[in-house]
C-alpha cells in the first residue's frame, strides 16, 4: 500500500496483486479539524475521521474533554406510527476517568442515572428542530472518551449531537449549541470550572438556535427569577457565537440532505372531517374532569371515524389523525382566542389543592399532596451515614446523602402495563425534585443522616413532578428534618400564536400534550431552587421567558401558603421509629482501638447495644440507635475503650499483676474484651513506711486508690498509692 498526504486529505491506492483479480479501488478520506474557544478553553470540532459508517460523526474536543457523536438514521421511514421515533444514547466510560468498572464483570453495564439525564438533556433541543411528520427511526450516540472535570462532557455532547446531524444528510437544518450558566460572588460565568462551582449558587444548562431558546435545565441556590431570566439570556448570546462556528463547519463538509418523506393528507378529505368534528370536539373536551373529558373524547373521535369510514374505507389511520389535529386547534384556538382552558379555569388559576402530612404511621415522615387531579404520596426515611449512595460515574460528585426516587405506576393514569424498574422519565422526574430540595437540606453537621425521600405518584393529570417537590417539602419537615425553607413546585404551559401567546399556571396532562411549553419552576419564598423548560417548537423569546416566570412565582406562592396550612416548619422531634444518632469526634489513632483486630470490638459494642456504628477517617463517629438508652451505652463503651490516663489524677484501680519490683493497677478497665489502661506501682509507693513484699500491701484483684504521677517517654504510666496516702492524712481530708 503507498500512502500520501497532501495538507488535510488522505489518499489510499490499493494496488493490484496477481492473486486478486479486483479492480483498482481509490478511496478518500478528508480529515477536517476546526477551533473556537469557549470561556477560554479550546474547542476543536474534527471530522471525517472516525466513524464513517454513520451518516454523521463528530469527535468534540473541549479542553481534555473528548466525546465522540455519532447519528444515523434508518433509510425508511417506520410503518404505522404516530410519533418521531428518536434514541439518544450517552455512554460513559469509566477509561474516560482513567477507572476499572467496579463489581466482578468489570465491564460497564446499564447506563447510569447521570448518563439517563444527559441523554434526556441531548434530546430535548434537538427532538423539536427535525421535520414534523418525520417517521426515520434517528439514533444519535454520545460516546465519552476522555473528561476532564473542569470541562463538562454533557454540553460538549449537545454541541456534538449538533454537529453529527446537520453534517449528516439527515433532514435536521438548525444547529444547536449549550452551555452552564454559573453565578459566582453575583456575577454570571459560562461553563464555570469545578473549583467555581464549589462556590457558584447557580448551575444551569441551557440550549438553544441561534434564534431562541429551546432548553433549560438546572438547579440554585435560591436565586431570583430576575436573575434567572438574566442568566437564560447570557448564555444565550454565547450560543449564538457557537452556532456561528458551527454554521462555518457545516458549510464545508456538511452533506446534502435527503428529502424527508412526510406523510401526506388529502386536503379535500382533511377539511371535510375538521367542519363536521369541531363541534362535536369542543362539547367534549370542555369538562373538568380527565376521566369523564377523555371518555367523551373517545366517544366523539369512535363517531367521526364510523361517520367517514365508509366514504374513505382505506383510511382509517388518517382520518383519526385529521381528528387529533382537529383537537389540538380547538384546545389552542379555546385558549388563544377565548382565554378559556379545557377544565374552565382561567389562564392563571391553580386547581384546588390540599395538603396532608402524618398519613403513614411507622415511616418517618410522610406527606399527600394533591392539585386536581394529581396527587403524590412522599415518605421520607432516615438512616446512617454509611447508608449514603456511591455513585460509580464520570462527575466529581462521588456519593450522595440526599436521595430523591419518583415512581409512577400505571395505575395513576388509568392504565394497565407490567412495572419494569424505573425508565427515563422516572429518572428525570427524581433527578429534578431532588434538585429542586437540595439547596434546602440541612448539612452532615448540622443534621448527621442519609436521607431518603420517595415520591409515589398515585394520580396523575400533569405536573407530576412538581407534586412531588411540594409532598416531599412537607414530608420532610414532617420528619423534623430541620430543611432551611419549604419548597413548593409548579409547572407552566405556553400556547403560541402567529401573534399572540398565552402563559398557563399549572398545565394539565392535555395542555402538556397539545401545548408548545413544559416549563417546571420550584423554589422558596426567597427564590428559586430549580428550573427546566422543553420547548416543542422552533423556540421562545426573552418575553416569553419573562412572563412565564412571573406567572409561575404567582402560583407557586399560593400553592406555598396551602402547604403551609398542613405544616409550618419542621417537627422538632423525631418521629418515635427514626433512628436515634449521637455524634462523637475521637481521635484518629483511637479508631483501631475501637474497631479492634478484626473487627472484634466494634462488633461486640454492636452485639451488646443493637446499635449502628460508622466511623469516618476524620474520626468522625456516629452511634444510630432504636432508642436512646441504647445510644447511650455504646457511648460509654466507646468513651472507656478511648479515655486517656491523666497526669495528677486519682483512680480506683484493680491490682492484676504483681512482680518483685511492684504491682501493675489497672485503673481504666477495658470493656467488651478491649485492653484496659494499666500503670505500675513500684514497690517503693505502695506505702508510706518501707515494704519489703508487695504482697504485704496488696495481692492480685485488690482494689487501691492510686495517684497518676508520671507517663515516661516510653508512654509507661507510673502510678502512686503512697502520695494517695500522704494525702488523706492531711487535715481536712
Amino acid at each position: 500500500m503507498r500512502e500520501s498526504r497532501y495538507s488535510c486529505c488522505t489518499f489510499y491506492i490499493s494496488l493490484l496483486t496477481p492473486d486478486k483479480l479486483y479492480k483498482r479501488k481509490e478511496e478518500t478520506t478528508i480529515v477536517r479539524k476546526f477551533e473556537t474557544e469557549i470561556a477560554g478553553r479550546p474547542l476543536i470540532i474534527e471530522t471525517g475521521q472516525v466513524a464513517k459508517q454513520a451518516n454523521g460523526a463528530a469527535v468534540v474536543r473541549y479542553g481534555d474533554t473528548v466525546i465522540l457523536v455519532t447519528a444515523t438514521s434508518s433509510r425508511e421511514p417506520r410503518e404505522g406510527i404516530d410519533f418521531f421515533p428518536l434514541t439518544v444514547d450517552y455512554e460513559e466510560k469509566q477509561y474516560a476517568v482513567g477507572k476499572i468498572p467496579g463489581g466482578f464483570i468489570k465491564r460497564e453495564g446499564r447506563a447510569t442515572a447521570q448518563a439517563t439525564l444527559t441523554a434526556r438533556l441531548i434530546d430535548r433541543p434537538i427532538r423539536p428542530l427535525f421535520p414534523k411528520g418525520f417517521r426515520n427511526d434517528i439514533h444519535v450516540v454520545a460516546t465519552v472518551l476522555s473528561v476532564e472535570k473542569d470541562n463538562s462532557p454533557d454540553v460538549t455532547a449537545i454541541i456534538g449531537a449538533s454537529l453529527a446531524l446537520n453534517i449528516s444528510d439527515i433532514p435536521f437544518d438548525s444547529p444547536v449549541a449549550a452551555v452552564i450558566v454559573g453565578l459566582l460572588d453575583g456575577e454570571l460565568i459560562i461553563n464555570p470550572t469545578v473549583e467555581q462551582f464549589q462556590n457558584s449558587d447557580l448551575h444551569l444548562a441551557v440550549a438553544g438556535t441561534k434564534e431562541a431558546i429551546m432548553m433549560v435545565e438546572g438547579g440554585a441556590n435560591e436565586v431570583s427569577e430576575q436573575t434567572m431570566l438574566e442568566a437564560v439570556f447570557f448564555a444565550h448570546d454565547e450560543i449564538k457565537k457557537i452556532v456561528e462556528f458551527q454554521e462555518k463547519i457545516i458549510a464545508e463538509v456538511g452533506l446534502a440532505k435527503k428529502e424527508a418523506v412526510v406523510p401526506q393528507v388529502d386536503e379535500g378529505m382533511e377539511q371535510k372531517i375538521k367542519e363536521y368534528a369541531v363541534g362535536l370536539l369542543e362539547e367534549a373536551v370542555k369538562n373538568p374532569d380527565k376521566v369523564s373529558r377523555e371518555t367523551h373524547m373517545e366517544e366523539a373521535s369512535q363517531a367521526i371515524a364510523e361517520h367517514f369510514a365508509e366514504e374513505y374505507p382505506e383510511e382509517e389511520k388518517q382520518i383519526r389523525s385529521i381528528i387529533d389535529k382537529t383537537l389540538k386547534e380547538v384546545v389552542r384556538r379555546m385558549i388563544l382566542e377565548e382565554g378559556d382552558r379545557v377544565d374552565g379555569r382561567a389562564l392563571e388559576e391553580i386547581r384546588k389543592v390540599s395538603c396532608e402530612v402524618g398519613f403513614l404511621a411507622r415511616p418517618h415522615g410522610s406527606a399527600l399532596f394533591t392539585r386536581g387531579q394529581t396527587q403524590i404520596l412522599s415518605v421520607t426515611t432516615l438512616g446512617a451515614m454509611s447508608e449514603e449512595q456511591r455513585l460509580d460515574g464520570l462527575g466529581i460528585e462521588e456519593r450522595k446523602r440526599y436521595i430523591h426516587h419518583y415512581n409512577f405506576p400505571p395505575y395513576s393514569v388509568g392504565e394497565t402495563r407490567p412495572m419494569r424498574g424505573p425508565g427515563r422519565r422516572e429518572i428525570g422526574h427524581g433527578a429534578l425534585a431532588e434538585r429542586a430540595l437540595l439547596p434546602v437540606i440541612p448539612s452532615e453537621e448540622e443534621f448527621p443522616y442519609t436521607i431518603r425521600v420517595v415520591s409515589e405518584v398515585l394520580e396523575s393529570n400533569g405536573s407530576s413532578s412538581m407534586g412531588s417537590v411540594c409532598g416531599s417539602s412537607m414530608s420532610l419537615m414532617h420528619a423534623g428534618v430541620p430543611i432551611k425553607a419549604p419548597v413548593s413546585g409548579i409547572a407552566m404551559g405556553l400556547v403560541k400564536g402567529e401573534d399572540k401567546f398565552a402563559i398557563l399556571s399549572d398545565i394539565q396532562g392535555i395542555e402538556d400534550a397539545l401545548g408548545d411549553m413544559d416549563f417546571k419552576l420550584a423554589g422558596t419564598e426567597k427564590g428559586v431552587t430549580a428550573l427546566q423548560m422543553d420547548i416543542k417548537i422552533t423556540g421562545v423569546n426573552r418575553e416569553i421567558v419573562e412572563a412565564a416566570l412571573k406567572q409561575a412565582r404567582e402560583g407557586r406562592m399560593f400553592i406555598m401558603g396551602k402547604m403551609l396550612e398542613a405544616i409550618a416548619r419542621p417537627n422538632k422531634e423525631l418521629s418515635p421509629f427514626a433512628p436515634q444518632m449521637i455524634r462523637m469526634q475521637i481521635p484518629p489513632d483511637k479508631i483501631r482501638e475501637v474497631i479492634g483486630p478484626g473487627g472484634k470490638i466494634i462488633h461486640k459494642i454492636v452485639d451488646e447495644t443493637g446499635c449502628k456504628i460508622d466511623i469516618d477517617d476524620d474520626g468522625s463517629l456516629f452511634i444510630m440507635a432504636t432508642d436512646q438508652e441504647a445510644a447511650e451505652k455504646a457511648k460509654f463503651f466507646i468513651e472507656s475503650i478511648i479515655a486517656e490516663v491523666e497526669v495528677g489524677k486519682t483512680y480506683m484501680g484493680t491490682v492484676k499483676r504483681i512482680m518483685d519490683f511492684g504491682a501493675f493497677v489497672e485503673i481504666i478497665p477495658g470493656v467488651l474484651g478491649s485492653q484496659g489502661k494499666e500503670g505500675l506501682v513500684h514497690i517503693s509507693q505502695l506505702a508510706e513506711e518501707r515494704v519489703n513484699k508487695v504482697k504485704d500491701v496488696v495481692d492480685i484483684g485488690d482494689k487501691i486508690l492510686v495517684k497518676v504521677t508520671e507517663i515516661d517517654r516510653q508512654g509507661r504510666t507510673n502510678l502512686s498509692r503512697k502520695a494517695v496516702l500522704k494525702n488523706s492524712t492531711k487535715p481536712g481530708i
